[in-house]
């Protein structure tokens, strides 16, 4: 039984249980493959990235108090965090990576630095 190369088409030798007939046709196959969903990954890692620079710009020294204008005209997305924190007294902070903000009254919002990561 003729076996071919799922990429290119060409026809395989060696092991039966073969699929590519080399690295780069395995490469190519499996990046077409994985297209969609590695730009929607890309996407929003590039969001996370982008809010954690802003929260870490405007807390350079590990804790800062800031108006959610600021951070809306800076660009910050609040809907993309990797985590978030419950505290002892049930105050939720949420996460970019070790860059966190905690909401406040008035629109304010307490900017913190998780350094046990």
């Amino acid at each position: 039984m003729e076996r071919y190369c799922l990429e290119c088409g060409a026809k395989l030798h060696g092991r039966i249980d073969q699929k590519f007939c080399s690295d780069q046709c395995r490469n190519t196959y499996n990046n077409r493959l994985n297209k969609d969903e590695t730009a929607y990954m890309r996407n929003i890692n590039h969001r996370l990235r982008k809010n954690r620079h802003i929260l870490k710009a405007l807390n350079p020294h590990g804790k800062a108090k800031v108006k959610k204008q600021t951070l809306l005209a800076k660009g910050f997305e609040f809907k993309y965090f990797t985590h978030v924190f419950k505290n002892k007294e049930g105050k939720i902070y949420y996460f970019c990576y070790e860059q966190g903000y905690l909401p406040l009254d008035h629109d304010f919002f307490a900017l913190v630095v998780n350094k046990n990561i």
